[in-house]
């Protein structure tokens, strides 16, 4: 039974999020029998992270979620302190979920093993645990720590009808992070083909929640790396989420790519999963929370949450996140403003609330510098501050003063020129920024009071011009708890 939420002043309106409990990676995030299925990190008896279950949400239309049973929980002895992150994949009509089981074990030096295992359903709700499990093990006579192994995302090549396991890892000196590659045609024996890449330099001491898929002809290896160390104002989070893209030699096992990029430049966005739609889109989620960050929804009885699903594309050799189509069908009214010129601080009516989309088209011919205020009080003491600087080409998040979680500020580089576009996504809790077609997006964490609703737009040097405004209330898209 999950825990029972007692206030929903944070909880999201569309968002996923669970019934009660904690929650972080989405995992298995795949299409099968005609739904989307995205499960997650879950822990159901309290709003702190503890022995890892999976638990399940189910769509048709990637914005309305339903709340299946949980999937999977720490029942065997190779999971029995959690069943941890994983991919999920089809076959045969079944579907099969991969995850690490995490057992502890303080009698060898590591302290604990991670190993990966199958649940098999042949009606994507109810898995059993394959009997022979586990199906993978780290090779102890590789370059790989036998506890720190973990995250499979599993696919099949269809050019040799042969399915692959990435796994996160790293050396067994804990040093250098490193992702390791498996090979299967059963999806049940595996066999190691190589360490596929490694960390060099600043790229960090774990490799973690790997992502692998070729986008728009490009092999993109996903990760989210652990120990990272801070470069002026960029790895500012405890851990990142980010890219690699390159290609592989499925013979070999061996991933040549370029630098790491990031994915995401906000406080809170980590261990993306991907997966592809029927119409060949390629699909991003994220865990839209941070480790070690302030959860003020702890105290309500539920804790984390899941990022608007995005589409994932590759322009002039980089990868653009945008979200997906289908949030349109999510809007309800709309408010549009178009030509507007101004030079002092400015409010507009119907362009405000704790829920919505704002989509700006903005002029930059004649400003240098602009500052946009979300979620603020009436008196402006309570506010979520974005601002934009020209001559630096810096675009920054500060949360400062935007309420009870908390403060500091990221910011991330955007090449000035005459047109900037924002989409910007508010759910009570969470605000996802979406820059220039999705060149650059921040996700970030905040938490305001409910009467702190008001949008303002505020010029610093030069004229404030919006070639076009438009602001979106949006619908529900997952259950609402009940509070008594």
């Amino acid at each position: 039974m999950a825990l029972r939420i007692i206030n929903t002043r944070y909880y999201p309106k569309y968002h996923i999020a669970a019934p009660g409990g904690w929650i972080n990676d989405p995992n298995g995030f795949c299409y099968y029998k005609g739904e989307y299925h995205l499960f997650y990190q879950y822990h159901p008896h309290t709003a702190q992270w503890g022995p890892m279950h999976w638990g399940h949400v189910v769509s048709d239309d990637l914005i309305h979620w339903n709340h299946l049973p949980v999937a999977l929980a720490p029942t065997e002895d190779y999971d029995r302190n959690g069943c941890f992150s994983g991919s999920a994949i089809e076959k045969d009509g079944k579907l099969y979920l991969v995850y690490t089981g995490h057992r502890d074990t303080p009698e060898i030096p590591e302290g604990f093993r991670q190993t990966q295992n199958i649940a098999i359903s042949e009606d994507g709700v109810h898995f059993a645990k394959y009997p022979e499990n586990p199906v993978a093990v780290a090779p102890e006579d590789e370059q790989i720590h036998v506890g720190d192994f973990r995250d499979p995302k599993v696919l099949k090549n269809e050019e040799n009808d042969k399915y692959y396991m990435v796994v996160g890892s790293r050396t067994p000196d804990r040093l250098t992070g490193q992702i390791v590659l498996f090979e299967s045609e059963d999806l049940i024996k595996w066999e190691f083909v190589n360490i596929m890449a490694r960390a060099e330099g600043n790229e960090g001491f774990m490799w973690e929640c790997p992502n692998f898929a070729n986008i728009e002809g490009h092999d993109i290896l996903i990760i989210s790396p652990q120990g990272i160390k801070r470069e002026l104002n960029k790895y500012m989070n405890v851990f990142q989420s980010g890219y690699f893209m390159g290609k592989v030699d499925y013979d070999k096992g061996v991933y040549i790519h370029g630098k790491f990029e990031l994915l995401d430049y906000g406080f809170d966005f980590y261990a993306p999963q991907i997966t592809e739609a029927p119409d060949g889109r390629t699909l991003m989620i994220g865990w839209a929370d941070m480790w070690y960050n302030i959860m003020p929804e702890q105290e309500d009885g539920w804790a984390g949450m899941m990022s608007v699903p995005r589409e994932i594309h590759v322009k002039n050799g980089k990868v653009f996140t945008t979200p997906i189509k289908e949030l349109e069908n999510l809007r309800t009214a709309e408010k549009s403003y178009e030509n507007l010129t101004f030079y002092k601080p400015m409010k507009f009516d119907g362009v405000s609330g704790d829920c919505g989309e704002l989509i700006l088209d903005i002029d930059l011919t004649e400003t240098a510098e602009f500052e946009i205020y979300l979620r603020a009080s009436k008196d402006k003491t309570q506010k979520t501050v974005l601002s934009y600087n020209k001559a630096l080409e810096l675009f920054k998040f500060n949360r400062d003063e935007a309420g009870a979680g908390g403060d500091g500020e990221r910011e991330c580089p955007v090449v000035a020129a005459d047109k900037m576009k924002l989409q910007i996504f508010l759910d009570r809790s969470l605000v996802e920024i979406f820059i220039n077609d999705g060149e650059k997006v921040m996700t970030s964490r905040i938490y305001p009071r409910a009467d702190s609703t008001d949008i303002i737009f505020v010029p610093k040097d030069g004229a404030f011009k919006i070639d076009s405004l438009k602001f979106y209330e949006l619908g529900v898209g997952i259950p609402q708890p009940v509070v008594d």
